[in-house]
């Protein structure tokens, strides 16, 4: 077998063989096969596609290509719970302490942010003294002592894909579908949960950017998972604006804190509950959805979550004291208000023109070595549905730098105002079982 004729089948709309795949990935990886044939590989794929047997042994070729964590030997169900990327989704960092304080298991591996979508690991750094780098062994100690971990994804897991992610980077084919199912698949299945739960989002500030293509991502995902006798099941939500109203790390650490407090946005509040309902039943501890989600009510209001919040932060040697007392977090040096130029409804918040404003306020990256501002973002005073005066705040930008007015001109454009009364729409979630 040689590479070119792996090429040359998938060019011919051929079904590769899982003895093709698994030539191509050992190759790959081994520096035997060179990145210019498996650029031409990528493209036949993004123009050809793949039938469901390729996409799972291809999540399953790259899952098997680096070290694969066992989390066996952990009493009960382990369960993860993986976004596509939006703008302001801090939803891991409650949903974790929420579900471990009702009993659950969460073990889980994050990113971090480029471009428009923030990272989870960048915002838990903005706590100081937060450690993201765990071995295997410590990874299983915490999340049998207090339930929980989220750490950075391990070097060693899944390499395949690191080589396969950069180089679709510079090749054109990262919209495709097997490619980002697999990517994301390989790495889920690779640090050892039993139940995955996949939040896929499409909108403005999502990377998909039609419910279609959303849908057809999650349903791959989820055959992906039972192709492999995994549990897997996928919310479809919608990122039309910016989930909750903080974007920013520790901003955004700050949102966390007041949603465990009970105080949080309504839109966030609401998707950490529906999806913490369903791990729950996932994870086999409440048989239904209404008993998981009356509990994890319970433990917002007794403070059982906020304790697991503090459990979680101390077990990665994070400052505690940041979190009883957000107000020692470094404030950015300029703080301004973006006023409405219109009386009226707020009818569309461009998520995707918010996420960019943040990150050239000094909040996100636009290269990988780019240097974050953990206080930098935007905080919204507004959301679609709400009532606006003229020359009332819309949002707050925080920053350090003094040449923001054109972020401020490109956020204030973000904001979409109509004399008219606004029905609010209902933000889309579908579960997808089958």
């Amino acid at each position: 077998m040689t590479i070119e004729e792996v090429i040359e089948h998938k060019r011919d709309k051929k079904v590769l063989t899982r003895e093709e795949i698994h030539f191509f990935i050992k190759g790959y990886v081994a520096d035997e096969i060179k990145d210019y044939q498996a650029s031409a590989l990528l493209m036949a794929i993004y123009i050809n596609g793949m039938d469901k047997q390729e996409i799972a042994d291809l999540t399953e070729e790259m899952r098997l290509s680096g070290d694969v964590w066992h989390l066996d030997d952990i009493p009960g169900l382990i369960v993860d719970k993986h976004s596509t990327g939006g703008v302001g989704d801090k939803v891991s960092l409650i949903l974790g302490p929420m579900i471990a304080s009702c009993g659950a298991k969460l073990a889980k591996m994050s990113g971090r942010g480029l471009g428009h979508t923030g990272g989870t690991l960048d915002k838990m750094e903005s706590i100081p003294g937060m450690n993201i780098y765990e071995d295997e062994t410590q990874f299983k100690r915490q999340i049998n002592e207090i339930g929980m971990a989220i750490i950075g994804q391990n070097e060693h897991l899944d390499p395949a894909d690191k080589k396969l992610y950069a180089l679709r980077d510079v090749t054109g084919t990262v919209g495709s579908i097997p490619l980002i199912a697999s990517s994301i698949m390989s790495k889920k299945l690779a640090s050892g949960a039993d139940c995955i739960l996949l939040d896929v989002k499409y909108g403005s500030g999502a990377f998909m950017k039609t419910i279609d293509d959303a849908k057809l991502l999650a349903q791959t995902m989820v055959d992906i998972g039972k192709s492999l006798k995994k549990d897997v099941r996928a919310e479809v939500t919608d990122m039309d604006q910016p989930l909750g109203c903080a974007v920013g790390n520790n901003l955004e650490i700050k949102e966390v804190i007041q949603t465990l407090h009970g105080n949080g946005p309504k839109d966030l509040n609401e998707i950490c509950l529906s999806s913490g309902a369903l791990l729950l039943q996932m994870a086999k501890i409440y048989p239904n959805l209404e008993d998981g989600r009356a509990v994890l009510i319970e433990n917002i209001k007794n403070g059982r979550a906020f304790e697991k919040f503090k459990e979680f932060v101390k077990a990665q040697n994070g400052d505690v004291s940041y979190i009883d007392n957000p107000s020692k977090f470094k404030m950015a040096k300029y703080v301004i208000d973006v006023k409405s130029k219109y009386k009226g409804t707020i009818k569309k918040i461009d998520a995707l023109a918010i996420g960019l404003g943040s990150m050239h306020l000094g909040g996100g990256r636009e290269k990988m070595d780019d240097v974050i501002d953990y206080s930098a973002g935007i905080v919204l005073n507004k959301k679609i549905g709400d009532h606006v005066e003229k020359g009332e705040t819309l949002c707050r930008l925080y920053t350090d730098h003094s040449d923001y007015k054109e972020v401020y001109d490109e956020v204030l454009d973000a904001f979409m105002v109509s004399p008219n009364k606004v029905e609010l729409e209902k933000s889309i979630t579908k579960l997808l079982i089958e």
